[in-house]
């Protein structure tokens, strides 16, 4: 799931390098948060116009953390 996360982010940025993921450990509601870090140059590409990719972003991970049968949260930092 980071790698996926990473990957995307990765590809929308202009300094992919400056890409950095934390997890969180799961909450009680079996949550797992992960905090996307990117330059502060890339953060409007990241979020995109009145946030659409980065709901984009979100869906796509649920849609991943869903087959794996496990809860997933994404933010952006």
């Amino acid at each position: 799931m980071k790698d996926l996360l990473v990957g995307i982010a990765q590809g929308l940025v202009d300094d992919p390098s400056a890409v950095t993921v934390t997890v969180d450990e799961p909450n009680e509601e079996g949550t797992v948060v992960y905090h996307l870090h990117v330059s502060e140059e890339d953060m409007g590409r990241v979020i995109g116009k009145q946030g659409r990719i980065a709901k984009a972003i979100r869906t796509v991970m649920r849609a991943a953390a869903t087959r794996q049968s496990s809860r997933v949260a994404v933010e952006i930092d």
